[in-house]
């Protein structure tokens, strides 16, 4: 039977389309950013990953329904603790820079850069997703980053999707890796 939070991965699409056309729907992805943490330190469980996760059931459903999975076992190396922990090493060292820059902003020391950074690389214009002077122009810096880091990530997850089982990702998925960490100091309590 079907629950409620299977469908979670309707919100993750949704999310990634909102931000599509209004870049200040990027602050919703602060929901996936923070609820996993919240749940392992409350419970000590990785139960986001293993239930909530819509990036994961997503991938599930293209990868598993749809059959864009080649099914293949993910290569040892990505599993290895070396690689999971240099990724969200990595991962935080492009999340704060993200901040960085919209500290920036704020402090009036750089101008809003209307642009969506993919695969921590490519720069590509997305000015058509705010046109606003509502919010502070750091606000809007944040959600450019934000949404940045949120693309990047599922295009990594779709890659991975596609070459190796559906939820590859979830091997080296920095929110994964860092839920497994504070389980474990949790649960040595």
């Amino acid at each position: 039977m079907k629950m409620w939070y299977d469908y979670l991965w309707i919100l993750s699409l949704s999310y990634l389309i909102l931000g599509f056309f209004n870049i200040l729907f990027a602050w919703l992805g602060l929901i996936c950013f923070f609820t996993p943490l919240v749940i392992s330190v409350v419970k000590g469980t990785k139960g986001y990953c293993n239930r909530y996760c819509g990036r994961g059931q997503l991938f599930s459903l293209l990868g598993g329904r749809f059959g864009l999975s080649r099914k293949r076992d993910v290569p040892n190396w990505m599993k290895s603790k070396a690689f999971r922990y240099g990724f969200l090493i990595f991962f935080f060292i492009m999340f704060f820079q993200m901040l960085w820059n919209t500290y920036l902003v704020f402090a009036g020391a750089a101008e809003l850069k209307q642009v969506v950074t993919l695969l921590w690389t490519f720069r590509v214009s997305w000015q058509w997703a705010y046109h606003g002077e509502l919010l502070h122009p750091g606000a809007a810096q944040f959600a450019f980053g934000f949404y940045s880091v949120m693309l990047t990530s599922t295009i990594l997850g779709l890659i991975t999707m596609i070459l190796f089982k559906p939820r590859s990702w979830c091997v080296y998925c920095p929110m994964g890796t860092m839920t497994q960490l504070i389980c474990k100091v949790k649960n040595k309590e």
